[in-house]
């Protein structure tokens, strides 16, 4: 019983990819974000896309940003666990 639970847990994680979710403060709503990313690297680099599209269309300006009713990001690990990724700095390198 326990190595079968074993053998599909396994199966499961190697199948499973990175996916993005959206949260619109002003509405309380999530949105699924299109997109299923093979490693964390690349689902944050989607993120960050994301976010720098949202400046775009919900300036920070007009709207208070990610401290505001700005939308905010999400990446779903595969596990289910979900963490929030925030804007990269202008000029940060990511180093």
């Amino acid at each position: 019983m326990y190595w079968s639970s074993f053998v599909i847990l396994a199966t499961k994680m190697q199948n499973a990819t990175w996916k993005l979710v959206g949260y619109d403060p002003f509405s309380n709503e999530e949105y699924r974000i299109d997109g299923d990313f093979d490693t964390e690297a690349d689902a944050v680099a989607a993120a960050r896309a994301y976010l720098a599209d949202l400046e775009r269309t919900q300036p920070s300006a007009a709207s208070g940003g990610q401290s505001g009713v700005q939308d905010r990001v999400y990446v779903i690990r595969p596990s289910g666990a979900r963490f929030r990724v925030g804007a990269q700095p202008v000029g940060d390198n990511g180093a």
